[in-house]
């Protein structure tokens, strides 16, 4: 009897437990600060992205508190994972979400994403310090924006992105990738060199808008832009 309730365990409960453990967000208390780009080793899809088991080889990320690291919302989970290329910077937003808020536009850049629904990442190259890093967003229905942000300033980055998005509605939860020139983030990729990172959702109209960071701002008001608190990109081989 032992071994056999031993051998179910075995097979069955742990395998599972393994996998909810996986399933769970980062949470604002653990201090995980790093996220690893995984080295793309495979041939891109037909639409020039990475095929889904190469995205495998990328540990994701996780989160569902509000900006503050407080107030998580598992129905607002976002989970990411990054690959790179001596050539692309790929990133890929799982998002669940509670009800989808967006232009009635798509797939095209649209100015003030961040007045709808949105993923966002903010870059910062080797280069770059202070209130000098690059702003990526998307939609679920496809629509991006690519900013430089300079001492504070908004310019537009044109960096001939790619992007994708697949909304499952029976899941509640959204996908999308992002294919970015590195060449448009900095001027000498060096993958030995680490960046700085941080990841951001919004969801919803106000005054109930859900506003979701990675690594936490604690400003009093929603404020993404906190270069302080942005973490490690790191580019494994």
């Amino acid at each position: 009897m032992k071994l056999l309730i031993a051998g179910l365990l075995s097979c069955f409960v742990m395998p599972l437990l393994a996998r909810l453990s996986a399933q769970t967000a980062d949470s604002p208390m653990t201090g995980k600060s790093t996220i690893a780009a995984a080295k793309l080793r495979t041939p891109l899809d037909a639409e020039g992205f990475p095929q889904p088991s190469a995205w495998e080889a990328a540990a994701p990320i996780r989160f569902e508190h509000d900006w503050q690291g407080q107030n998580p919302d598992p129905q607002r989970q976002t989970e990411v994972r990054v690959l790179w290329s001596k050539e692309w910077l790929y990133l890929k937003f799982r998002a669940s979400y509670r009800d989808l808020y967006i232009f009635t536009n798509r797939n095209q850049r649209q100015p003030q994403l961040w007045n709808r629904d949105v993923a966002e990442v903010f870059l910062q190259a080797p280069e770059e310090s202070g209130h000098h890093y690059t702003e990526l967003e998307i939609s679920p229905n496809g629509n991006w924006l690519d900013l430089k942000i300079a001492d504070k300033q908004t310019l537009d980055l044109n960096a001939s992105l790619k992007s994708r998005v697949h909304v499952d509605a029976k899941q509640n939860a959204w996908t999308a990738e992002l294919a970015v020139p590195i060449a448009s983030l900095t001027a000498h990729f060096d993958p030995t060199v680490t960046w700085r990172v941080n990841f951001f959702r919004v969801e919803g109209p106000e005054p109930n808008r859900f506003y979701s960071s990675w690594q936490p701002t604690n400003t009093p008001q929603p404020n993404f832009h906190v270069p302080q608190v942005f973490a490690t990109l790191k580019f494994d081989e």
